[in-house]
């Protein structure tokens, strides 16, 4: 395929994509969009708050996903696991010596899970 063909695949590989999603449902347009990111990533921050002040921030999350049971079927566990680096001096920015960890967060925390604006 020559160089000047390839703009015009992706163009219509565009206008395809928008037309298959044009015909689903606003939540399997949701659903599609979570697969994407699921396997593109996300450069995600999770900040965990006691009371109206942050204690615990994360950041460059992939994503967060929720525990399912092993022996009981698959049901959905009460908390949310991911991999993060800990912002240990809550400054918004990935530090020397801060290390990517493992977390959890249970249903009755308090968090917000966002796409890194910077």
């Amino acid at each position: 395929m020559s160089r000047l063909h390839a703009p015009r695949l992706g163009g219509a590989v565009a206008v395809a994509g928008a037309v298959l999603l044009a015909g689903c449902t606003q939540e399997q347009q949701n659903q599609i969009k979570r697969d994407i990111q699921n396997w593109t990533g996300t450069d995600g921050v999770l900040e965990v708050y006691a009371g109206h002040q942050v204690v615990k921030r994360f950041l460059r999350i992939d994503k967060l996903s929720t525990a399912l049971g092993t022996s009981d079927g698959g049901t959905p566990r009460s908390y949310r696991y991911g991999y993060g680096v800990l912002d240990e001096n809550l400054n918004g920015q990935v530090d020397e010596g801060e290390k990517r960890v493992y977390f959890e967060v249970g249903d009755f925390n308090a968090y917000v899970f966002f796409e890194n604006p910077r």
